[in-house]
C-alpha cells in the first residue's frame, strides 16, 4: 500500500505506463491518496494524524448493512477517536438530509468528518460541513467560494467507482420543493479549509459489495466524466491528460467489472479511473450530458449514473453534428464513441432511452426548461439553450 502524492504517479505508471503523465499533475491534486486492498483499516490512523478528536462518520444504511461502517468505526476507535455515525444519507441528497446531519454534528461538537459511501454520501457530508462551519442554509452557498470560514478537515472513502467526488471541491444538493440541484463549491486547498477532502482512501475491496445496478450506474457516471471533461470549453492540456487516462482505465475495465464483480484488478482500475476523472472535473467541469441528467434525477427519480449514461451518446452526437469532434482526445470518431458508450449501457443492463424508463414524453419541454438553468450547460463545447436541450431529450426519448 502506498500513501501520499507519489501514489498517483506510481499508479499511473502501473496501469498506464509513462505516456501522458504530466510532471505538474501533483500540484493540481492536493488531496492525499491512500490506495490498496484493505486500505479502509488505515482510516483511524489517518484521521488521528490530521488532528481529529470527535469524528462524524457520514454514510447510508446500505453501507451499514454491508459491514463497512463497523470496520471504519473499529479503525477510528482503535486510534482513540470518539465516533458518531450519521447514516441518514439517501440517494440524491436534499437539504433535509444535510440539516439532519448538521443536527447530529452540532449535538456532538464534531471536529472532523469521515465520509464512507458513494457520491450522495460525499455530497451530503460536504453540505453538512458547510453549515456546521459557516451556519445558514445550503442555498446560501450556491455557487463558488461563498463560505467565509474554513471547513472541518475530512477524509473521503468511496464505496463506488463513480463520482470521483473525493477529488473535488463541489457538492450537489437538491432542493426538495423546487427540485433544483444546487451546486456549492469552495475551491480553497484542503489545507486552507476548502471543501475538497484532505485524504482519499481508495480501497477496491469496498466496491465488491455494491449491488450490480449501483456498480453499473456509478461506472457510467465515471465514464461520462472522462468523456465530458475531454470536450468542455474549459479543457486544457493538464485536464485532457487526466481525461485521457481516466477514459483508458474505465473503458478497458468497465465490461470486465460488470461480468465479474470479484475481479479485483478491474475494480481497482475503475476506482482509480473514477478518481482521475474527478480530478479532471475539478480542472475543466462538465457538459450537456450532466445538464440533461440532473432534471431527470430530480424530477423523475432516475439514478444519476443511469441518467447521465443514457443521455451521453446523444450529447456526443449533438456536439459533433457540426463537423467538429470535441472528444478527439479520447476517440477520433464521435459516432464510434457514441456507439461504444451504448455498448457499455448494454453491458451494464442500463436503460438506453427515456421511454424505457417510463418518462412521459409530455414533460420533455419542462425538462429542457430546467436543464437550461444548469450551470454545466455553460461549459458544453457546442452552445446549448432550451431548444437545443429539447432536441437532445427528443433524440434520447426512443
Amino acid at each position: 500500500m502506498t500513501a501520499g502524492r507519489d501514489l498517483l504517479t506510481d499508479l499511473w505508471r502501473r496501469y498506464l505506463g509513462d505516456e501522458g503523465a504530466p510532471a505538474e499533475m501533483l500540484k493540481h491534486s492536493p488531496t492525499r491518496v491512500v490506495f490498496g486492498l484493505g486500505a479502509l483499516t488505515e482510516v483511524g490512523a489517518l484521521a488521528k494524524g490530521e488532528g481529529a478528536s470527535r469524528v462524524l462518520l457520514v454514510t447510508d444504511e446500505g453501507i451499514q448493512s454491508a459491514g463497512h461502517v463497523d470496520r471504519a468505526v473499529e479503525s477510528l476507535e482503535r486510534a482513540g477517536l470518539n465516533v458518531t455515525v450519521f447514516d441518514g444519507v439517501c440517494e440524491n441528497p436534499t437539504t433535509d438530509h444535510v440539516m439532519a446531519g448538521v443536527e447530529v454534528a452540532q449535538a456532538r461538537s464534531i471536529d472532523f468528518i469521515v465520509v464512507l459511501g458513494g457520491g450522495s454520501a460525499m455530497d451530503c457530508a460536504k453540505g453538512i460541513n458547510l453549515i456546521v462551519t459557516n451556519g445558514g442554509s445550503v442555498a446560501d452557498y450556491q455557487g463558488v467560494n461563498k463560505a467565509s470560514r474554513p471547513m472541518l478537515p475530512s477524509i473521503a472513502v468511496p464505496t463506488t467507482a463513480g463520482t470521483g467526488s473525493e477529488a473535488q471541491s463541489f457538492a450537489l444538493i437538491c432542493d426538495p420543493t423546487t427540485y433544483e440541484k444546487m451546486v456549492c463549491g469552495d475551491t480553497r486547498p484542503p489545507s486552507e479549509g476548502g471543501l475538497r477532502p484532505r485524504t482519499a482512501v481508495l480501497d477496491p475491496l469496498l466496491t465488491a459489495s455494491q449491488p450490480a445496478r449501483v456498480a453499473a450506474a456509478s461506472g457510467m457516471d465515471a465514464i461520462a466524466h472522462a468523456v465530458e471533461t475531454a470536450g468542455t470549453t474549459k479543457r486544457h492540456a493538464l485536464s485532457r491528460s487526466f481525461s485521457r487516462a481516466a477514459w483508458r482505465l474505465l473503458s478497458e475495465a468497465y465490461e470486465p467489472a460488470m461480468r465479474d464483480p470479484s475481479d479485483d484488478d478491474a475494480r481497482a482500475r475503475m476506482l482509480l479511473g473514477a478518481h482521475l476523472a474527478g480530478i479532471a472535473i475539478e480542472q475543466s467541469m462538465l457538459g450537456a450530458a450532466h445538464t440533461c441528467a440532473n432534471p431527470l434525477t430530480a424530477r423523475v427519480g432516475l439514478a444519476h449514473g443511469a441518467a447521465v449514461g443514457l443521455m451521453l451518446p446523444h450529447v456526443v452526437r449533438f456536439n459533433a453534428a457540426n463537423g467538429n469532434n470535441p472528444y478527439a482526445e479520447i476517440m477520433g470518431d464521435a459516432e464510434e464513441l457514441a456507439r461504444t458508450i451504448e455498448g457499455f449501457l448494454e453491458a451494464g443492463h442500463l436503460p438506453k432511452c427515456l421511454a424505457q424508463c417510463g418518462v412521459d414524453g409530455g414533460i420533455l419541454q419542462e425538462l429542457a426548461q430546467s436543464a437550461a438553468t444548469q450551470w454545466t450547460a455553460s461549459f458544453n463545447p457546442r452552445p446549448v439553450d432550451e431548444a437545443a436541450l429539447l432536441e437532445i431529450y427528443r433524440a434520447a426519448y426512443s
